[in-house]
């Protein structure tokens, strides 16, 4: 019997190749922990996300190369997730522990963008990540209501506060901080030292994703984050309509301006499915509004939402619909969402990584 080597096996899986990031697992670094024992081989793949689309493509792909090669009896993969830590922009300090903060924004109000941004946390949540939640829409706070923790303040460990955790959440927001029944009245420099507050004075710990629910608009808060941190991307959230996708446009401005990439456009309120006529589609609010934004300025479209009772009634409850409702169409879509920001933040985070790589080939 022929001796398996390292190279041998690392040669098959260099023909697994990464669909999105354009390389093969072995240059991608992504083979770690290779140990060969007579006719046994085993590794673990590190993925770039715990929600990767083609996890159990490359699963089998990897089974089938390996087990291919003479000697090799027995084949252990062992499929694992590490989501890389973004770059973000220069001169920004990070928070410790953070590895990619999204900001989750709209151009307008009314669209939905706070239950969308709660249904993505929890989706990434349910997939393995670590995710935290900041409620940075200082003058209507709602994340505490969707999440159930209403009634809940955060604790105080040191000079940190901590945040409240609910369904695998981290969360903060002025709403646990301030009475229910007190107007929020701040100006400019003060909406900026909250901000502030919100990224350095909380213990958030270690967190692959800190999901930012803007408030609607461009306004101090969309600078205030810019400015203070190393945001990886914004995701912008439309319904099909003209007025919507036309604020989205002055939002997607907006970042650019700020040097914070867009990683994506999500269309909320696509279209409704009546629960007694599945095979019927009422398109409400228009057509395609978002999937021609993102077109137009040749950025991803992360999905389509469509609407339904399910959605409000969770949001009333206090629990995010992809745990309310994992059945339902919009928890379902809400998923694959999900999956397309992480797969785009991996991309965007990645991309200094695919710099060096290809010079030193």
């Amino acid at each position: 019997m022929s001796q398996i080597t390292d190279r041998m096996v690392l040669e098959a899986l260099g023909n697994i190749k990464d669909p999105d990031l354009g390389k093969d697992i072995v240059t991608l670094g992504f083979v770690k922990d290779l140990v060969i024992n007579g006719g046994e081989v085993s590794f673990r793949l590190v993925l770039t996300t715990p929600a990767c689309p083609v996890k159990e493509a490359f699963e089998k792909d990897a089974q089938a190369l390996v087990g291919s090669i003479p000697g090799v009896e027995r084949v252990s993969v062992t499929m694992d997730a590490e989501v890389p830590k973004g770059r973000g922009i220069a001169n920004n300090v990070s928070v410790p522990g953070v590895k990619n903060i999204i900001a989750v924004s709209s151009g307008k109000g009314g669209v939905g963008k706070s239950t969308v941004a709660v249904n993505l946390a929890a989706a990434l949540s349910a997939n393995g990540a670590k995710v935290g939640l900041m409620d940075a829409d200082i003058y209507g706070p709602n994340i505490p209501l969707m999440l159930g923790v209403a009634d809940r303040q955060p604790q105080v460990a040191g000079n940190k506060l901590i945040p409240i955790e609910s369904h695998g959440i981290k969360l903060i927001s002025m709403a646990v901080l301030a009475p229910p029944d007190k107007p929020m009245i701040l100006r400019g420099p003060m909406l900026h030292g909250v901000i502030r507050q919100f990224l350095s004075d909380v213990e958030w710990g270690e967190l692959d994703y800190l999901i930012v629910d803007m408030p609607p608009g461009t306004g101090d808060v969309q600078l205030s984050l810019a400015q203070l941190v190393p945001v990886q991307g914004a995701v912008l959230v439309t319904t099909p309509q003209t007025v919507s996708v036309a604020d989205v446009r002055r939002a997607l401005k907006m970042f650019e301006t700020v040097n914070v990439p867009v990683i994506g456009i999500i269309e909320n309120m696509s279209y409704f499915v009546p629960p007694d006529m599945p095979d019927r589609r009422y398109e409400i609010f228009g057509k395609g509004g978002g999937r021609n934004l993102a077109d137009e300025y040749a950025i991803p479209f992360l999905g389509e939402i469509p609407l339904g009772i399910e959605v409000r009634e969770a949001g009333d409850k206090g629990v995010p619909a992809v745990t309310a409702n994992p059945d339902s169409p919009q928890a379902e879509a809400y998923r694959r969402t999900a999956e397309e920001v992480a797969r785009q933040v991996s991309i965007e985070a990645m991309k200094s990584d695919l710099v060096l790589i290809t010079r030193n080939q």
